[in-house]
């Protein structure tokens, strides 16, 4: 055949072509047929995910056909594996007594559950939440201790299970890449390479050895490509709409739906999923054999499981996050003032309901940077050089503002008596109680988001123009169950249940948070603009009065605030998230000693200290198995190499395929591949502080790669280099993995005992 058989334009003479292929492979061979290497359709394979016409590609021996060891094999190779991770993760895991790396954050915010402290973290809920399962279950009841970076676990307290629970994380990627391996039908040389890899990667023992999020986001990775990898074979065994494919699909949705519910990395498999969603449905809709009802039903069945599942899952997450975690805590600061005020012992106090000229408040945002109005005496390095203003979300006077009448009302409130409420459609000045400067904004560029204009902190009481005039729009009000307050005057302020917008008097945009945040010089604090939005639903413009203080006016002491809506509270958290995300970025002002770049992991130029380093600490150091990663990055470049000589090939209408061997192609190497570029790719692009342990998901998708390259290689050689290549490599990831123990077990001691250990001089062992 001259040129490719693709999937989209071909699909349906690849689909006869396969019947054809398939009719061939069902007739009768003797083991005369084919030599010792050659392989023969397996009898009843489907058991262990194997279509007959394709288990010649695991290099089956004649004499193997239908026996009982072929048929157990891949069992007894999962629970061997599986028990080989099981040991090396669980080896002297207990062997630190103290709080190691990470386990600072992610040990308290699992603690936090037990205590039901609310608190706020840039990534969603889901592992942290099983974090707390894990303290529930190894009887965690120690209100004092905060699991402090360095300190040493308390007697009562049994970090040993905590540390199981998440070492068992770990180990379950062995089975999910031993049958992602398998389902891909890669051969069975390949299958062990590549979860041997897997097993003894020297950065999936250590990072697994603790209190972490990332031995659980790997799993769920691992069980999103396990899904999708399955997908793939039903599809190529023409197997859609059978209960097994069914099955696999919701299965792939709440995989999905799991791995974003523990970090937003878990996006970039989603991608993924949805890059060969896209292809499948392509393909499909030349597919003149199709019915268009049938193909209706892919659609159908695709948006249920893979969207509206996942969906459900994220949500559910955050549902019982806020269930379980309904005391005030460290995280308050992040949510709604309706949301605070609902949470048991919290900061806002009892307060006069309407707000009127005079009065002294805190103003929350509700957009992505959900803080409170800020401001202090520094001034900004460029642009107009007046006051900084910023969003900040922890309790500070300078925090306060006054209500005053706007400066071209000519009013000053030494010469009012009575009390005037603040109402829809008022122009006011706000007043920094601190500093005495107002609220100001004109055309100056944004200091960060240079589309919007700055807003600044400007003159006095004596001092200032029309500039400093904001009109108030009143977007909406919510009203508490008890009806006595449901004839609150709609027109008026009123603290934590009105909603409503700033206008710029004389430019007409609005008072904003963008959801970034300013330089050091800033504090990292949020930025604060004044722009012109789409639409009076752009939550980034809205505001609250959160704390109200007027001395000539009465507290309500029997007003109960409404509750708040959780959808609402959904949107709010992600975009704290979304703001705290931002705001990691590199202070080059101060060093990081932990930081690398994203050209040093896959070069293995870096590793990480992960505690103290003194002679009497157990010391980890964070690097990837030698033979893994710089393996695996050469075959990443070789993988490159070969697609464009395919490319260049196909061009020029030399490359014999047919649909079986370009699917071969996909689904070993492609996909893979690709999975790689969407968990490496965006940690070269992003301006984000990064660390080693971020290229631990890519580095799961090389091993598939330099497997695959292994067995492009090799998999059709004499058996003499075949067979000698594959046992190199055994014994180059067991080696490694042995030599490097020390990184992963402990190093204690003298550091000088360890020179042998420092391949490269950049390596702080």
């Amino acid at each position: 055949m001259s040129g490719l058989s693709t999937g989209a334009a071909t699909h349906s003479k690849a689909s006869g072509a396969k019947k054809r292929a398939k009719s061939k492979v069902e007739k009768k061979q003797s083991p005369a047929d084919v030599d010792d290497d050659a392989t023969v359709e397996v009898e009843n394979t489907t058991d262990v995910g194997i279509d007959t016409d394709e288990a010649k590609k695991l290099g089956v021996s004649a004499q193997s056909k239908g026996s009982f060891l072929w048929k157990i094999e891949p069992w007894v190779s999962t629970i061997l594996y599986t028990a080989l991770a099981v040991y090396v993760r669980l080896h002297l895991i207990d062997r630190s007594k103290k709080v190691v790396w990470d386990e600072a954050h992610f040990g308290k915010f699992g603690s936090y559950y037990i205590k039901h402290a609310f608190y706020h973290d840039v990534h969603p809920p889901l592992g942290k939440m099983l974090i707390g399962l894990s303290e529930k279950i190894a009887g965690f009841n120690n209100t004092e201790f905060e699991f402090g970076s360095g300190s040493k676990y308390p007697e009562d307290v049994d970090f040993y299970t905590m540390r199981v629970f998440n070492a068992l994380f770990s180990a379950a990627v062995t089975p999910a890449v031993y049958w992602a391996a398998r389902f891909a039908d890669y051969q069975l040389l390949t299958i062990h390479l590549i979860t041997l890899m897997a097993t003894l990667e020297s950065s999936f023992v250590t990072l697994g050895k603790f209190i972490l999020l990332d031995s659980i986001l790997l799993f769920f990775t691992a069980t999103t490509f396990l899904t999708l990898v399955k997908l793939m074979q039903l599809k190529k065994r023409e197997r859609e709409f059978t209960v097994e494919w069914y099955l696999w699909m919701v299965l792939s949705g709440l995989s999905i739906g799991c791995v974003c519910s523990v970090k937003w990395v878990g996006l970039f498999i989603t991608v993924v999923v949805g890059i060969f969603v896209v292809q499948d449905l392509a393909e499909k809709l030349f597919d003149k054999e199709l019915s268009w009802e049938k193909y209706a039903r892919h659609w159908l069945v695709r948006i249920v499981t893979l969207i509206f599942i996942p969906m459900a899952v994220y949500l559910i997450c955050f549902k019982i996050h806020f269930a379980l975690l309904y005391k005030s805590g460290t995280g308050d600061a992040s949510t709604s003032s309706l949301f605070q005020a609902n949470l048991e012992g919290n900061k806002i106090k009892q307060s006069p309901r309407d707000v009127v000229f005079g009065s002294e408040v805190t103003i929350r945002s509700q957009g992505s940077s959900p803080n409170l109005l800020h401001s202090h005496v520094q001034i900004y390095p460029d642009g107009s050089h007046q006051q900084q203003i910023t969003a900040y979300g922890h309790s500070d006077s300078n925090n306060n503002w006054f209500f005053k009448f706007a400066r071209r009302d000519g009013r000053s409130l030494n010469n009012v008596t009575e009390l005037i409420p603040v109402k829809n459609g008022d122009t006011v000045r706000l007043v920094h109680r601190s500093t005495n400067v107002n609220l100001h904004s004109h055309k100056v560029p944004g200091h960060v988001s240079k589309q919007h204009y700055e807003v600044s902190g400007y003159g006095s009481e004596k001092v200032g123009d029309t500039r400093d005039d904001w009109v108030v729009e009143i977007f909406s009000q919510s009203f508490p169950e008890n009806t006595s307050y449901a004839n609150e005057d709609k027109s008026l302020i009123h603290p934590l249940s009105t909603t409503f917008r700033l206008r710029h008097a004389d430019l007409g945009c609005y008072l904003s948070t963008t959801g970034s945040s300013y330089p050091a010089w800033g504090f990292k604090q949020s930025e604060v603009v004044c722009k012109y939005p789409w639409t009076s639903y752009d939550q980034s413009t809205h505001w609250n009065v959160e704390d109200h203080m007027n001395a000539k006016m009465a507290s309500d002491e029997y007003y109960v605030p409404p509750k708040s809506n959780f959808l609402s509270d959904f949107i709010h958290i992600n975009f704290a998230m979304a703001a705290s995300n931002n705001a990691l970025v590199p202070d080059s002002d101060k060093y990081d000693a932990l930081a690398s770049s994203w050209w040093q992991w896959p070069t293995l130029y870096i590793g990480l200290r992960m505690c103290g380093w003194g002679y009497a600490d157990i010391r980890y150091f964070l690097m990837g198995n030698i033979f893994n990663t710089w393996g695996s990055s050469l075959a990443l470049i070789a993988f490159v190499l070969l697609t464009a000589y395919y490319i260049i090939k196909f061009q020029r209408q030399t490359l014999n395929w047919d649909y079986a061997m370009f699917w071969d192609y996909l689904i070993k190497g492609f996909y893979p591949f690709l999975s790689w570029v969407f968990h490496y790719m965006p940690f070269v692009l992003m301006g984000r502080v990064t660390y080693v342990h971020h290229y631990v998901p890519a580095l799961f998708f090389a091993l598939f790669v330099l497997g695959y390259m292994v067995e492009l290689t090799v998999g059709k050689a004499r058996p003499l280099i075949k067979y000698t290549t594959y046992a190199t490599c055994y014994g180059a990831v067991v080696f490694t993995f042995w030599y490097f123990r020390a990184f992963h077990e402990g190093m204690t001691g003298n550091q000088n005992d360890y020179k042998n250990l420092k391949v490269l001089p950049t390596w702080q062992v």
